[in-house]
């Protein structure tokens, strides 16, 4: 009796995830628990596993079908008590290691990549842990692909030995393949959006509309923490196994400024306010695939080693695109690091519903004047986004002040005072 292969249930704010690459066909042997296909969903890649081991008969569904929570995906055929030689055969072929890397698994996002430019994982050496194809690998070998047609085409313009191609600037390449080379050497390619990249556009066009977002700026002299971070991150990191980042600092000060200030983890739900009792934090992270944002789950209860080993731990799944829904649900209150890709200065947009989002930016040494004196100090802008329908501008700016004085004073933080 046939297996069915059913699309997983989906939580109740997606209705819906697109087959983006199945990574058997029908006729293959696949092993219980080996992946079969990626299904994209507005915020995560999943995974959707072989329920037993045997051979796909059937493939009901295929790349870019839309499909809901109990869809049948494909027929499985389960493997039978004893054997056919083929079968035997099949499943050894399956679990033979192989010398060219194709046993090595790939991160959802590197798959991807590779499926819609068709390329062949063995044809790409991988320069990842043992081996692993790594996006960079792919994008270089992609480079390497196209610079070579960009070069064959230079060379027949100027030598006029062979006709250009018959085609307009205005023609556009496919999803997956090459970009198209027009005859005026100006190369155009059209993919489709993905689903999160759509969905972020959504979000962020509906916070600028629905919201009446205003920004409020300040500055913090970093010197204090650098130089605690310094003394301590040898220790930190040998006694707690995680290195001592900036983040920990930055969420245990947004905290405190939060308990002051308890409207600014509000949101807003039609005509009701709704003042949360706990503080869940947003930490925004740039994926292959967009920016998502990872939450730590009640954030006041973690030391700073266990914001420090959260934020690794999301980092590490952003990056392999194993994020959970649960690591995404919820938060009342987002920080966003624009600093690691040298941002002076930028205005954050809301992630609805909540009311605001800080913006930290890159440390920069500047001349300061302490006690009458000019210094070189350590300096980082932030930035609050609020709504301004629940927070008031005096509110916001006394909340980046808080969040100010705990970063130039940390003792505010080991103190609680």
């Amino acid at each position: 009796m046939s297996i069915e292969v059913l699309v997983p249930n989906l939580p109740e704010s997606v209705s819906d995830a697109t087959l983006i690459a199945w990574h058997k066909q029908t006729g293959d042997f696949v092993n219980k628990n080996e992946n079969l296909v990626d299904l994209e969903t507005d915020k995560v890649v999943l995974e959707v596993t072989a329920p037993e081991s045997g051979t796909l008969s059937q493939i009901l569904k295929e790349n870019g079908a839309i499909v809901t929570g109990g869809e049948i995906l494909a027929l499985l055929e389960p493997e039978s008590a004893q054997k056919s030689p083929a079968a035997e055969k099949q499943t050894a072929s399956a679990k033979a290691p192989d010398n060219n890397g194709e046993d090595i698994p790939l991160s959802p996002s590197v798959r991807r990549l590779i499926h819609e430019n068709t390329l062949e994982a063995s044809a790409i050496k991988g320069t990842g842990k043992s081996g692993r194809l790594t996006k960079t690998d792919v994008l270089d070998h992609l480079n390497k692909q196209t610079s070579a047609p960009v070069a064959t085409q230079n060379a027949s313009v100027e030598t006029q030995t062979i006709a250009p191609p018959q085609q307009t600037g205005s023609e556009i390449s496919k999803p997956g393949e090459p970009p198209t080379i027009a005859s005026n050497l100006r190369p155009e390619q059209r993919v489709a959006m993905t689903r999160l990249r759509a969905k972020v556009a959504e979000r962020l066009l509906q916070a600028q509309q629905n919201a009446a977002m205003l920004t409020t700026f300040n500055e913090v002299n970093m010197q204090s923490v650098i130089d605690l971070r310094n003394q301590y991150k040898a220790r930190f990191e040998q006694k707690h196994s995680v290195k001592l980042g900036f983040m920990s600092f930055f969420v245990k000060a947004s905290i405190e400024a939060l308990k002051h200030f308890p409207a600014i983890n509000a949101s807003i739900d039609g005509n009701d306010i709704i003042y949360h009792g706990y503080y869940d934090l947003g930490i925004a992270v740039s994926t292959p695939r967009g920016l998502i944002v990872p939450v730590l789950q009640d954030a006041d209860q973690l030391d700073f080693a266990g914001i420090e080993k959260c934020i690794a731990d999301f980092g590490e799944k952003a990056r392999a695109g194993t994020l959970t829904y649960e690591d995404l649900k919820g938060g009342t209150f987002t920080i966003t690091n624009g600093g690691v890709f040298g941002s002076m200065l930028s205005t954050p947009i809301l992630n609805p519903p909540q009311c605001a989002i800080l913006g930290m930016h890159a440390i920069k040494e500047r001349a300061v004047v302490e006690n009458g004196q000019i210094v070189i100090r350590p300096i980082m802008y932030l930035a609050l986004s609020y709504d301004h329908r629940l927070v008031d501008g005096r509110e916001a700016v006394q909340f980046l002040v808080t969040i100010k004085e705990c970063l130039e004073a940390p003792a505010h933080l080991l103190l609680n005072i």
